[in-house]
């Protein structure tokens, strides 16, 4: 079992065989190699195929969607996007080393992203096999910034991935890395272990699923009391959560900045992307670092991270001391910025295809989004958004949980508008159990049509396979709540787009066409007087 420290005595085992063994695995097939690299969740199930977020490595056109905040099935357009850098790259292996020609296209990428998310030059971006990996990331520098272990502070702890709870103290949040080192789930990585605080987002003193009123106090009194020691913090902020929300505020950020300069090193949890590239600039102007994936609103494949660091603190971390030994589990040479020399030499040649594929579609669709006119990205999600919502509201089985009031602002840009919409299954107007609310989500990503009677459209409404959010627990003081997820990604908006004013509304139309059908689903499979007996059962 691996804990980090055998690591570095590895580097310099690195030899023309081990170079050529990886150029044989670019032969792999592509499917193959768009699952590699990444923790258990990218397994796929031996019968269905799919991935523990119903995804196939290979597109899928006839599945509808509508899952970005959590997974998509990879696109035509991603898909051969991933097979044209492979067969670019095993050309440049022609001429020169595998880890030379690799460096210098995960180089280019770090360019591409920076060039579609309109970054200046200075910001560097760590690449990871997902945003839990980055995590990790993260806390790895920030101990090197602050000069000493921080408490960790969550906020919105109980709205992120569940990997979470283990990163932000520093621990393995699985059985297996992504480098393929079997490890301890919640065992401490080497050298990164240390204490964290979880400030969680929702109000239990209310019966409404809503953000609770003090989210900033409750913030401020976690950095009072962990900084009292003479200990330093890194704050992990939200923008956004599963449902949308973000915390703290930007005063209370203002107020933290003010109150202890140099003392707590903030993290925006961006993995969403659902934020106007605006603020995304100004949170790194700040000496923010942020975290994003490529796979979640921007439709790429579950999973590819990054790591987005400000100039400020990319200068004290290349002239970094003492190593966390347990980083050189969860991370390789071509990870980090070309910039970074003396950090990069610590660090073995190990380029990861799978990670390094899954992003170059996720560049894709990055890249297709912002080639749409901004006017278009605003109105058409704004557009969905209304009748999304319109359409939620009218269903007597799904009951909405609001967005928080108040949030959006000038530098959210088109995500002025929600894009998750969440919401709560009814039955006989009762919560249906959180075990039926997984039913029904596994359900629809699944032909039920022989499951389902009624009528024939009923049944060809029942045969569409269809995505939408996973679903998500949330503690309550009376008791525990399941909810699902429509959600509005970047591939709808592309899709929709075109030249021609009238195709786009007819496309929009389309989508919010499909969102019924879904809803529709949804309402059969919870109508016990249409469930064939013996098949899809719910509770009573």
């Amino acid at each position: 079992m691996s804990t980090g420290a055998s690591r570095p005595a590895d580097i310099e085992r690195a030899s023309d065989a081990g170079s050529r063994y990886r150029l044989r695995d670019l032969f792999t097939p592509l499917d193959t190699l768009l699952v590699s690299g990444g923790d258990p969740r990218l397994t796929l199930d031996l019968d269905d195929r799919v991935n523990a977020y119903g995804c196939a490595p290979s597109p899928e056109p006839e599945i509808w969607n509508f899952a970005s905040s959590t997974a998509s099935t990879i696109s035509q357009r991603a898909y051969d996007r991933a097979a044209l850098a492979r067969e670019e790259l095993m050309h440049r292996c022609l001429f020169e080393e595998v880890e030379v020609a690799f460096d210098a296209r995960c180089e280019g990428m770090r360019e591409e992203l920076r060039g579609h998310l309109q970054l200046p030059p200075h910001v560097d971006i760590v690449f990871s096999p997902s945003g839990t990996d980055s995590q990790l990331h993260a806390l790895f520098l920030a101990r090197v910034v602050l000069g000493a272990p921080p408490v960790t502070i969550v906020v919105g702890a109980d709205q992120t991935g569940s990997g979470t709870a283990h990163t932000a103290g520093g621990r393995h949040f699985s059985s297996l890395t992504a480098s393929g080192f079997a490890v301890r789930k919640d065992g401490e990585v080497a050298g990164l272990a240390g204490d964290s605080i979880a400030v969680p987002l929702l109000d239990h003193a209310t019966a409404d699923i809503a953000m609770r009123a003090d989210a900033d106090a409750a913030v401020m009194r976690a950095i009072e009391n962990s900084l009292a020691p003479g200990r330093c913090v890194l704050l992990h902020i939200m923008d956004s959560s599963k449902l949308g929300w973000r915390a703290p505020s930007a005063a209370c950020l203002d107020e933290i900045a003010r109150r202890w300069p140099r003392k707590v090193q903030v993290v925006v949890d961006a993995c969403q992307a659902r934020l106007g590239r605006g603020r995304l600039r100004s949170y790194l102007e700040r000496g923010y670092m942020v975290l994003m994936t490529g796979s979640k609103f921007f439709g790429g494949p579950a999973f590819s991270g990054a790591l987005l660091v400000p100039k400020g603190l990319a200068r004290s971390i290349d002239r970094i001391g003492a190593m966390a030994p347990g980083i050189f589990d969860y991370a390789g040479r071509c990870d980090w910025p070309t910039a970074w020399t003396a950090l990069r030499s610590r660090f073995e040649r190990r380029p990861n295809f799978g990670q390094w594929l899954r992003w170059e579609a996720a560049l894709s669709e990055i890249g297709n989004y912002y080639a749409v006119p901004g006017a278009f990205r605003a109105g058409a999600l704004a557009e969905l958004a209304s009748g999304i919502d319109s359409m939620i509201a009218l269903s007597p089985a799904l009951q909405a949980v609001p967005n928080p009031s108040g949030q959006a602002g000038v530098d959210d840009e088109e995500f002025a508008a929600a894009t998750i919409f969440p919401f709560t299954l009814l039955r006989d107007g009762k919560l249906v159990p959180i075990a039926d609310t997984s039913a029904v989500h596994r359900a629809l990503a699944r032909d039920m049509s022989n499951d389902i009677g009624g009528s024939a459209a009923d049944r060809q409404v029942a045969a569409q396979r269809c995505l939408v959010g996973q679903p998500v627990r949330l503690e309550r003081a009376d008791g525990k709540r399941g909810l699902l997820r429509l959600c509005v990604g970047a591939r709808l908006v592309t899709e929709a787009w075109s030249a021609d004013a009238a195709q786009s509304q007819r496309n929009l139309q389309h989508i919010l066409d499909r969102v019924a059908d879904v809803l529709v689903k949804i309402e059969l499979l919870l109508d016990g007087a249409t469930a064939v007996p013996g098949k899809f059962v719910l509770e009573a």
